[in-house]
């Protein structure tokens, strides 16, 4: 008997299965905790379980993306890019929205961010024209921007962004930096301790230290 038909028998219901399947496809989600999710589900009335599903359905029904700085928004303008209580010409260039929670989490940053949505990476098939990189030059020079601060991830990825965002800005005035090097070189920015980003963050230098292709 082929191994994928015992596998199928061990759940009694294609039901079952299928809602398996799906929770399976979530990032770091094996097939026995997928199964225990399900189990918890069906442990529950069924009204918990459709108020579940549908604030999933409506979150990516609904959900938006700044129009300034392109984070994750209820609204056209998100609650960071409308908060007038934060310096609003400081800009942090970040690669995905991951990195916004996380430097977010330390506290130690009150500007605003602008998510390039990856990194230049020829090898992946990413060029700058995939990039939230026009928008960020726009911005940087309509709005007057008096500091970009590059949080990527420090590898040379990360330094190949930097360099070309940097060389299509040369015409302006603004300081250019990055946060601190307490980040190991080859590291993602997102699995960084707390305090690490934090430190990084308030002792940001000029990129040019850094930044030599």
């Amino acid at each position: 008997m082929p191994i994928y038909y015992l596998c199928l028998m061990q759940l009694p219901s294609s039901l079952l299965e299928n809602a398996v399947n799906e929770f399976a496809k979530l990032p770091g989600i094996g097939k026995k905790t997928a199964l225990r999710m399900v189990l918890y589900l069906l442990k529950q009335d069924v009204a918990s379980v459709e108020n579940f599903s549908e604030i999933i359905a409506k979150m990516r029904r609904d959900i938006k993306f700044c129009q300034r700085c392109h984070n994750i928004s209820d609204g056209d303008i998100c609650a960071i890019c409308a908060n007038s209580f934060r310096n609003q010409r400081i800009i942090c260039v970040v690669e995905n929205i991951r990195d916004v929670i996380a430097i977010e989490s330390t506290q130690q940053f009150n500007g605003t961010y602008h998510v390039l949505g990856g990194i230049i990476s020829p090898l992946d098939g990413i060029g700058p024209d995939q990039l939230n990189i026009e928008s960020l030059v726009y911005r940087t020079e309509k709005e007057q921007t008096e500091e970009l601060v590059f949080a990527l991830s420090p590898n040379i990825q990360g330094d190949t962004t930097i360099y070309y965002i940097q060389k299509k800005m040369h015409h302006l005035s603004c300081r250019v930096t990055t946060i601190a090097r307490g980040i190991a070189f080859g590291g993602e920015l997102e699995y960084a301790d707390e305090l690490t980003l934090a430190r990084s963050i308030s002792n940001r230098l000029p990129v040019e230290k850094f930044v030599k292709l």
